[in-house]
């Protein structure tokens, strides 16, 4: 069982990789006379879903694939050309099977009355009733017609006493049956011996079976207890029974049931689905199973491998060179030659080790294509919706990221290319009239920069509205009419929770549900974003993440005999402190004027508790870090170095604490915590602003 589950997710993932490849091929498929190659590489992958699916029992998919893959035949042997309607639908077919997949993936049940109406849509275009899809489904042993009544048989299982010892188990045949349809088991105990005479090796049940489904045959049910029939078993199979027999069957069964389980070695109920819809619900004799979790699983190219297995070699290798030394060491405790070569080992072996973790670390890289293929489809769907000409550009699809941070960045993204068609992209008209070409460009690119990944969504549209933006905030109350914001600011109120400038909530946008999910997201990361805009020109979404979550390019700085860690890419500089450009009273929302701008002064030791620490602001250093278009000064004893920490939950070994993202463990065994700035930043940033106005406005 647990190698069919192996064959299982292995269908699914590929089933979920065939969609991708469908989806991009009718995007990409423009209407009119069919291109035969576009064609043919959509139909293979609706094929191979459809073959697969029959050997797991997902009788749905493969009937909904049949309805799809005769069109796609038809356009293949040039017998209709391409609508975009067509193309439409068959989008549409692609989110039904996307949506049974992770259902199944899922062991929950298909949205059926979904995959109905899509399949009219594709009968329609076909000139086909249901009726014909129907015997056509059947004349390919797929699916039956969706107005076919159920049929059950009523089984009366007896096996032989010495069944069990020929090999033979019932939980067996009850799996070859479930596989037929919904089974209900009844486990009669009338003939149990006491337990005086119990004997392990005779089998004293005897069983009620309903066996329901969409044409159950009388010859499958047969061929399931050849294995038994004519040992003695005594074997009867009833007529089918009608629907609503059925039910009441259920209800007495269930009801038997409840009384008839016992604590035996063989389980008393098992409860099997009527089709792929219910495959999860498979019972026990006391409750449903659980839904086993599923492990994310990746598929790694073979040269890094290679390179991981050679680097292990090399490792091994340096172990034994080092084992010798110490040998060396102990015959030769006077000599001092052994420790030139020990130093040279150690050499060895700090590089081997940082070549293995950045192999380890590439395994899980993944190109993050993953992450925009999903926008084509957004946009075309989008676009339509709004009657906007878009276009999408990609660009460096091939850069790699952290595999969980790819699957966390799909979300974000899907918000700012859906904010930039739908406030973004003027309509066609609009464009027209500001000498603009009809069709809006959005551009996606991904980058390496320094240590960092950066993703930029641009677009060519209205820009963002500042007064617009301003005046909304003001009405929501999230500033005051007399703020004085610079333009960044302003901008960056748009990442206020619950904060729109749409005129009309749609479906698309306007509930202020989406911006201030994508900066929580992203910050969860590890990562910041920024936008930059200019009215009439359009906007640029900046997205910095971090190469990966495990490892972290950090600045240690001590606070009294605690050691703390600066992620570096939110560090701007380090500075000694000029008392007399400190302003506000102590403690209370200090500010430092740093050049033209003052910046708060967070006090880490007051934060976490530090009695040891300096808490003259001359005697220490501030650094400047920077969060969301704002900076401020965190003030630290002094600093003692970078280095790459790895990163460990503090949440799940012990408790989430506010403005800490986790800890690390130094080279000295000492754990030293990693700073959440932008939880600190922002924490102290509400407090401060205000302070910061009147401090500027006496200036």
């Amino acid at each position: 069982m647990d190698m069919m589950e192996t064959f299982r997710q292995t269908y699914l993932e590929e089933s979920f990789e065939g969609l991708e490849i469908m989806e991009t091929g009718l995007l990409e498929l423009p209407p009119g006379r069919p291109d035969s190659e576009k064609i043919n590489e959509i139909f293979r992958a609706a094929h191979s879903i459809k073959g697969g699916s029959g050997t797991f029992g997902f009788i749905e998919i493969a009937g909904f694939t049949h309805v799809l893959e005769t069109l796609l035949d038809e356009m293949r042997d040039y017998k209709r050309d391409v609508t975009q309607e067509a193309i439409d639908v068959m989008l549409a077919a692609v989110d039904v099977l996307r949506d049974m997949l992770t259902k199944l993936q899922n062991h929950q049940p298909i949205d059926e009355r979904r995959a109905a109406s899509v399949q009219a849509q594709l009968e329609a275009i076909l000139g086909m009733a249901p009726s014909e899809t129907a015997v056509k489904s059947q004349n390919n042993q797929t699916v039956a017609t969706k107005s076919a009544m159920p049929t059950s048989w009523v089984i009366k299982m007896v096996p032989e006493k010495g069944l069990l010892q020929t090999g033979n188990e019932p939980i067996r045949i009850f799996r070859e049956l479930q596989s037929l349809g919904k089974l209900d088991v009844t486990a009669h105990t009338d003939n149990l011996p006491s337990i005086d005479n119990f004997n392990p090796e005779e089998l004293n049940l005897s069983w009620t079976l309903v066996l329901s489904g969409m044409e159950v045959e009388l010859d499958d049910i047969k061929e399931v207890f050849e294995w038994i029939d004519g040992d003695g078993a005594q074997i009867s199979i009833e007529a089918p029974i009608t629907s609503s027999a059925t039910t009441h069957q259920s209800e007495s069964t269930s009801a038997a049931t409840v009384s008839a389980v016992k604590p035996v070695a063989t389980p008393a109920t098992i409860s099997t689905p009527a089709s792929s819809t219910e495959n999860s619900a498979i019972k026990d004799a006391s409750a449903q199973k659980k839904a086993p979790q599923q492990d994310g699983s990746i598929r790694v190219n073979l040269s890094k491998i290679d390179q991981m297995v050679n680097l292990v070699g090399e490792l091994v290798i340096t172990q034994s060179m080092l084992s010798q030394f110490g040998d060396q060491a102990e015959q030769n405790p006077d000599s001092t030659e052994w420790i030139d070569k020990l130093k040279e080992g150690l050499t060895h072996l700090e590089r081997h080790t940082r070549e293995l973790q950045e192999s380890v670390m590439n395994i899980r890289m993944l190109p993050v294509s993953f992450a925009f293929n999903r926008m084509p489809r957004i946009v075309h769907d989008v676009s339509q919706k709004l009657g906007k000409n878009i276009e999408l550009l990609m660009e460096g699809e091939n850069t790699e990221l952290d595999k969980t941070m790819l699957e966390q960045l799909t979300d974000p993204l899907v918000h700012i290319v859906r904010n930039s068609i739908d406030h973004g992209i003027e309509s066609p008209a609009d464009r027209i009239a500001a000498g603009k070409p009809e069709k809006g460009v959005v551009k996606m690119a991904a980058f390496h920069q320094g240590g960092n990944i950066l993703i930029q969504i641009t677009d060519d549209g209205a820009g963002i509205n500042i007064d617009k933006v301003r005046q909304k905030a003001i009405e929501k109350g999230v500033i005051d009419p007399d703020s004085n914001l610079s333009h960044e600011e302003v901008v960056d109120l748009i990442f206020h929770p619950g904060f729109s400038t749409a005129d009309v909530v749609s479906d698309v946008s306007g509930r202020g549900v989406g911006m201030d999910v994508v900066r929580r997201n992203i910050r969860g990361l590890g990562g910041t974003v920024e936008v930059k805009t200019k009215r009439g020109e359009g906007s640029v979404f900046t997205i910095r993440l971090p190469l990966t979550l495990a490892i972290l390019d950090g600045q240690l700085a001590s606070v009294g005999s605690q050691t703390y860690v600066f992620p570096l890419v939110s560090i701007v500089e380090s500075i000694q402190v000029d008392k007399s450009l400190v302003k506000g009273i102590a403690g209370q929302a200090e500010l430092y004027k740093l050049r033209d701008q003052y910046i708060p002064v967070i006090r880490l030791h007051n934060r976490f508790g530090v009695e040891d620490a300096k808490n003259d602001l001359a005697e220490g250093l501030l650094v400047v870090v920077e969060e969301g278009g704002r900076r401020a000064g965190i003030f630290v004893d002094d600093l003692l170095g970078q280095q790459q920490v790895v990163i460990k939950s503090l949440e799940s070994n012990f408790m989430k604490i506010g403005g800490i993202a986790g800890a690390t463990i130094l080279g000295d065994g000492t754990v030293a915590l990693i700073l959440d700035v932008a939880e600190a930043v922002t924490s102290h940033k509400t407090s401060s602003a205000d302070k910061s106005a009147q401090i500027s406005a006496a200036a």
